[in-house]
């Protein structure tokens, strides 16, 4: 198996390919070992200097600290995720750990639609994901993952791109803020 790496944005993520499904169920944001009883996620955040990871349909974006080298760790990660699929295993995430949005009010629901329909594939090609929080008085509350969380760029990314979006769409939506 060859786990493809590619830069994101954020020069303290990278983002890993497997050339596998990763995930089943959406996307997840782990920082803590002890949040999850997964192996190769444990694993990875169990590598000294590493701060998080995310993951995606089929790709792993891992974050780690300023003063940590990719050079040290890059090759570990690597490793661990070979190890995980020659083990046989099909996917690392195989079951529904996502919030449900059945209860949303109408305009949240339009809110979601157009993250996960324009703004979402997007941040997914740079190792990240954007996930809906709340709408109150004109203000969408949205918290960034992956590797935009921490970016340089994510917030010339979030007023300029998700913003301006959610606004042309929706008039009632005057301002988007990260959490």
């Amino acid at each position: 198996m060859f786990v493809q790496t590619e830069i994101t944005p954020n020069p303290n993520s990278l983002k890993f390919l497997p050339g596998k499904i990763v995930s089943n169920y959406g996307s997840f944001e782990i920082t803590k070992k002890d949040e999850t009883n997964n192996e190769l996620v444990r694993n990875i955040l169990s590598v000294n200097g590493i701060e998080g990871i995310f993951l995606g349909k089929d790709f792993i974006s891992v974050n780690k600290y300023d003063d940590t080298s990719w050079d040290d760790v890059k090759h570990i990660i690597i490793s661990l995720i070979n190890d995980f699929y020659s083990s046989g295993k099909d996917c690392v995430i195989n079951k529904d750990l996502n919030e449900n949005n059945e209860n949303l009010k109408e305009i949240e629901k339009r809110i979601v639609d157009i993250l996960d329909k324009k703004i979402r594939p997007a941040v997914a090609k740079d190792g990240g994901d954007i996930k809906f929080k709340e709408f109150n008085n004109g203000i969408v509350k949205v918290q960034l993952q992956g590797s935009c969380s921490g970016c340089p760029s994510s917030t010339m990314t979030l007023k300029k791109g998700v913003q301006n979006l959610l606004c042309h769409y929706i008039p009632e939506v005057k301002e988007v803020e990260a959490i």
